[in-house]
């Protein structure tokens, strides 16, 4: 298993781990690499996150999740020594990639994971709405489509016994009760 054909460059792994026990790998493997004297070998872990746009009630909310779940991204040089490390600290279940052979990710595919927020509204399609503010504030009407790139919802109301749909924000209407 000597030197496992990758050199001794830097490069990006990923470890798969217990769901919810990323940040506790993260730790764990931090320290390991100190007692181990492996700054050289290791030089990062991250966990990826993403700010989300969380909208409820009308209210606006940004919130940190985890992009991948179970997942911990690793920037090591490959060798018997830091693989071992990294695959026996607690926490870690293996690395990913086929057998016992880490697949390293390019740093481009590093740089994009968890850089877009994703607007999140706690609405569905069909549900009862109320618009809280603008020129039809307080009418009620249901949700006929979402856009979350946008940030926009579309609503049918009922105005003047015909239905109309109308577009507005996610910040301008409330689920119904």
């Amino acid at each position: 298993m000597a030197d496992r054909g990758e050199g001794n460059t830097l490069q990006w792994y990923v470890a798969h781990t217990y769901s919810g026990y990323e940040n506790k790998v993260k730790a764990n493997l931090e320290k390991a690499v100190e007692n181990n004297g492996m700054q050289d070998l290791v030089t990062e872990i991250r966990v990826p996150v993403e700010d989300v746009v969380e909208v409820k009630n009308g209210k606006r909310r940004t919130v940190q999740r985890k992009v991948y779940p179970g997942y911990v991204l690793v920037r090591m040089v490959m060798t018997d020594e830091s693989w071992y490390v990294v695959r026996n600290t607690r926490g870690v279940t293996g690395f990913v990639g086929p057998g016992s052979r880490p697949i390293p990710l390019t740093d481009e595919e590093v740089d994009t994971m968890g850089q877009e927020s994703r607007p999140r509204v706690d609405l569905a399609i069909g549900e009862n709405v109320r618009v809280l503010s603008g020129p039809l504030e307080d009418f009620v009407g249901r949700v006929h489509e979402i856009d979350t790139l946008r940030q926009t919802v579309r609503v049918v109301v009922s105005m003047f016994g015909r239905e109309t749909p109308v577009e507005l924000e996610f910040t301008q209407v409330k689920r119904e009760k």
